[in-house]
């Protein structure tokens, strides 16, 4: 699997002068962290400065977000009015996310998931709990096929909490293959989670914007 920190050059899936469309290699942050590993949003605008000799601070707006240890497609605003537009996107859930996840165990073919989530802001992890005190969180899966003792499955994100996908599969008895944090795999294992497709309407013209990009580690499973 690729990690982040090999993944120097930036994959960029589509840009205009609205927005930009980019691949999150795993172990990035999206956004400057306590670790002052270079971070996404920044890597973003330094391509943006290069390519288009930009003079001073350039203006990307970050408009959603990846979990640190997971790859995937993720979209940056390129003006203030598409950074709106696109948030607006987000609270009325047009924007569509889908992941594609190894978990382990075999998981039911089909399902829906559906629980109530409340972020920890000291441990920076999320848990599951009564429903008058967390958010509700919702996920729809389906299976694509069993490796051995394990499951592929491809996740339709409906509501986007904190940690929710690792969560709530962990809460159903199938967390994710290699997540340190949810599941009890090795350390050295990198997480088998990804987001390989993002659709939303363009922020100016309104035309359906779909991207898919399927993850490198999929050629393993074969």
């Amino acid at each position: 699997m690729e990690d982040g920190k090999k993944m120097n050059k930036l994959n960029v899936l589509y840009e205009d002068n609205h927005v930009i469309v980019v691949e999150k290699g795993y172990n990035i942050p999206v956004q400057e962290d306590d670790s002052k590993d270079k971070d996404l949003l920044n890597m973003v605008k330094d391509y943006v400065k290069l390519k288009y000799n930009k003079p001073g601070n350039v203006y990307i707006g970050l408009v959603h977000r990846l979990d640190r240890p997971v790859g995937g497609i993720i979209v940056f605003a390129r003006t203030s009015k598409a950074a709106s537009r696109l948030s607006e996107q987000i609270r009325n859930k047009m924007i569509n996310k889908n992941y594609i996840a190894l978990v382990n165990n075999h998981i039911p073919e089909k399902g829906t998931l559906i629980d109530y989530i409340v972020k920890d802001p000291i441990t920076y992890t999320s848990k599951i709990v009564d429903k008058s005190v967390g958010k509700e969180s919702i996920l729809e899966y389906k299976l694509i096929k069993y490796i051995k003792d394990k499951s592929l499955i491809d996740i339709n994100l409906i509501t986007g909490r904190h940690h929710q996908i690792r969560i709530q599969l962990a809460n159903a008895g199938y967390p994710i293959y290699g997540d340190q944090r949810y599941g009890k795999d090795e350390k050295k294992i990198q997480i088998y989670l990804y987001a390989y497709k993002l659709s939303f309407y363009h922020p100016i013209t309104n035309k359906l914007m779909e991207f898919e990009n399927k993850p490198n580690w999929i050629g393993e499973l074969q």
